[in-house]
């Protein structure tokens, strides 16, 4: 039996009942008891279990067939995606999105399995068609995919267990980060100065920034009085049905991504004259400025966003141009990182100014550079251990 409970209504009792249909879609229907509300209390609350005992949830029309698990598991999963467009961020419904339909999809497809078809075996061999073509980090992701929609089946009661429980989860390759020492940054801010992503490059660099929180910074995120910078919007590039959507969005990546830092003197003074550009861009431009992203630090001289993508290739086209060491933008958030541990600031710390949730994920990726703690290990157990003054005379003397 649903549940439910009485509401009142222009002078009537109806009975709203909460249910979840075969997909997982919350629905909350008003059913009119048609009795008025004085004098009929008890008479409602019978009406509403008489109400929720006779009630029939509604069979789904997907438009892939009732859901069973002899349908295709290629079907099955674009109705999973349709109860996980509401439950998840937009950027995250766009990656499964075109996992599923650019390739878990359409292998299965081809194989014709159904969902209750779909064993270990044959999601082991996915894996290692994939891992031929595709990076770890995809086929990672691609499990992740394929086991929340597994889960989700056996929830729904379609499926008594998941094969996944029997599927062994792509090992993840050690990362080792790419990144430019002092002397390379100082190169790389000299020849980009006077370009237009200048100031975007040097501040990423500084700060560390993700793509995303330095192409998603606003001047409301700028305190110059206070002298603080504040990491609380981003804006994500992505693919959605086949078309590039900009995500802009006043949720950072974790809960620790949302920081603020220092703004130091010379930041300051360049964003205080690129704000003040800005607004005289406004002025002669007059209607043909572009004021969909007004508000952002990082627009041309039109008004027009820095998109992700843009930001991306530009700066590979420049590091090109210059002759400079090819490395990827994010790389710009790995030499912050190294350029602290190589000048003795505590790994805490740095997890702290990079945002990361947790010290693990800092430690798993710079812990190789870390050279200065081996150092000041050595040292100690130099001092503490006394090892012998004896050189030992050949054999054959």
């Amino acid at each position: 039996m649903v549940s439910g409970h009485l509401q009142e209504k222009n002078g009537y009792y109806y009975a709203v009942l909460t249910y979840r249909d075969d997909i997982g879609k919350r629905h909350q229907p008003w059913i009119p008891t048609n009795l008025p509300v004085r004098g009929n209390k008890r008479a409602a609350e019978e009406k509403l279990v008489e109400i929720r005992r006779n009630f029939v949830i509604p069979k789904v029309k997907s438009g892939y067939g009732d859901l069973s698990s002899d349908m295709l598991f290629s079907d099955y999963l674009n109705i999973w995606l349709e109860m996980k467009k509401g439950s998840v961020a937009l950027t995250t419904y766009a990656n499964y999105s075109n996992l599923v339909k650019n390739y878990i999809g359409p292998y299965f497809r081809e194989k014709k399995k159904t969902l209750g078809g779909v064993k270990a075996v044959d999601i082991q061999m996915f894996y290692v068609e994939e891992m031929k073509r595709r990076t770890q980090a995809m086929v990672i992701k691609e499990h992740v995919v394929i086991h929340s929609a597994f889960q989700h089946a056996v929830m729904l009661d379609l499926l008594d267990f998941s094969p996944m429980n029997k599927v062994q989860r792509p090992k993840k390759a050690k990362y080792i980060a790419s990144y430019y020492n002092d002397e390379e940054l100082a190169q790389l801010f000299e020849k980009t100065k006077t370009h237009k992503l200048g100031l975007l490059i040097q501040m990423t660099a500084f700060y560390g920034f993700r793509r995303e929180e330095i192409v998603g910074l606003r001047w409301d995120a700028i305190d110059f009085e206070r002298g603080t910078v504040t990491v609380r919007h981003t804006v994500t590039s992505t693919q959605l049905d086949g078309k590039k959507v900009l995500i802009q969005s006043d949720k950072a990546k974790t809960k620790s991504s949302l920081r603020t830092m220092p703004l130091v003197g010379q930041f300051k003074e360049r964003l205080m004259a690129l704000r003040e550009q800005q607004a005289v861009n406004k002025r002669v431009c007059g209607n043909c400025y572009d004021y969909k992203y007004d508000g952002y630090v990082f627009v041309d001289e039109m008004g027009k966003l820095f998109e992700p993508n843009w930001v991306t290739e530009t700066f590979g086209r420049l590091l090109k141009k210059h002759g400079l060491r090819q490395i990827r933008f994010h790389d710009l958030r790995h030499s912050c990182a190294s350029l602290m541990l190589a000048n003795g600031v505590p790994m805490k710390q740095i997890q702290e100014w990079l945002g990361h949730s947790d010290i693990g994920t800092t430690a798993n990726i710079y812990a190789h550079l870390d050279y200065n703690s081996k150092i000041v290990s050595a040292n100690t157990l130099d001092e503490v251990l006394k090892i012998p003054d004896y050189l030992p005379k050949p054999e054959w003397e």
